[in-house]
């Protein structure tokens, strides 16, 4: 079941709507503003629907956001080092938005623009974005489309979030999800005693503005090792993680999958509620919301720093001047699609 309820009016009259997809399993909301993840409701041990993820309460904070609450962020996600790239001979440069580097594309970001619907069933809906020829920086136009689907009626909820677009001319694409996940709930407090599992032998180490240096380290005898699971606070004050305040890393997990595989499992150690992301993109950003100060969140609920942590799928960062990463490059006429699926459960 999907229906649509008013969400609020852009300072140019122009309204934005809220949409929730729903069954016995999941509840799930999402706004045409930026195709934004607002509400995430799953039940914990004892049965009781619980929103795992930060937000807010009205499109108001949504306008106002610099932290990417629920967005999917494009066209290329995080960093690229020199806020400037050169492809097929052409430099291209783009919105220094974090120091000299460029952060999410820069702030004419896809997360402040409204969204078409572009199909709707009882279980999906799709959005679509046309960015234009050097939108953003970016040679090459293309619609970009991001669905929604739920699923686990009757069993164990779950939904997925698909990429899909087709470029005009050579380009870079990487987009990724931004939600804010306390598996405990939002507002709980922080995420310091969620376990966290992640199927990466090796992650990307970073220079002092969190740029990855194009080397490829193994995890072993390091923070950075989660194969058998960690704590989240268990190493973050470590020196090796105070540049980024906490973790703020891209790990590899796979370059050799052409479809969705497990990567990671997280579990809220209050409620009980575990999630399993499945992706096929190689590497994703374990981020530990180290720069939350003060934000005034849903149901009157402040968030400080470390109060959520965020899974990114993505290419690596600064993947398009690294040879040795795979390629974010998606050439004309070909078809980007990417998908990240999330299972919920309670032992």
């Amino acid at each position: 079941m999907i229906t649509t309820t008013d969400f609020g009016t852009l300072c140019d009259g122009r309204t934005v709507r809220l949409y929730t997809l729903k069954n016995d399993a999941i509840e799930l909301s999402v706004t045409d503003y930026g195709s934004t993840l607002v509400r995430l409701l799953v039940p914990d041990k004892n049965g009781k629907p619980t929103d795992v993820v930060l937000g807010y309460d009205d499109l108001a904070g949504y306008v106002a956001d610099d932290t990417c609450f629920g967005n999917n962020v494009g066209r290329s996600a995080n960093r690229i080092g020199g806020a400037s790239f050169t492809l097929n001979g052409t430099e291209y440069k783009l919105a220094a938005n974090d120091g000299e580097n460029n952060l999410h594309s820069g702030p004419d970001s896809y997360s402040k623009r409204i969204w078409n619907v572009a199909a709707k069933t009882d279980t999906s809906i799709t959005f679509s974005l046309e960015s234009p020829h050097m939108d953003q920086g970016f040679p090459g136009a293309l619609t970009m489309s991001v669905t929604y689907e739920i699923s686990g009626q009757n069993e164990e909820p779950a939904f997925s979030i698909t990429y899909e677009a087709v470029p005009d001319q050579d380009t870079l694409i990487s987009m990724t999800h931004h939600s804010y996940y306390n598996l405990n709930g939002e507002g709980s407090g922080d995420i310091l005693n969620h376990k966290v599992t992640l199927a990466a032998d090796f992650y990307t180490p970073t220079d002092a503005a969190s740029v990855p240096t194009g080397e490829i380290t193994s995890v072993t005898g390091t923070v950075m090792d989660f194969r058998d699971g960690r704590y989240l606070g268990t190493d973050i004050e470590d020196s090796t993680l105070q540049t980024a305040r906490g973790y703020d890393h891209n790990w590899v997990i796979g370059t050799g999958y052409g479809v969705p595989h497990k990567v990671l499992t997280a579990t809220g150690d209050q409620s009980g509620i575990s999630m399993d992301l499945s992706t096929d993109y190689p590497g994703i950003q374990l981020y530990t919301a180290n720069y939350l100060e003060h934000v005034a969140g849903k149901q009157g609920h402040v968030y400080e720093a470390r109060d959520a942590v965020c899974f990114e799928p993505q290419y690596f960062p600064d993947a398009i001047h690294h040879p040795n990463f795979p390629s974010p490059v998606v050439k004309a006429g070909e078809t980007y699609k990417k998908q990240i699926i999330y299972h919920f459960y309670t032992d």
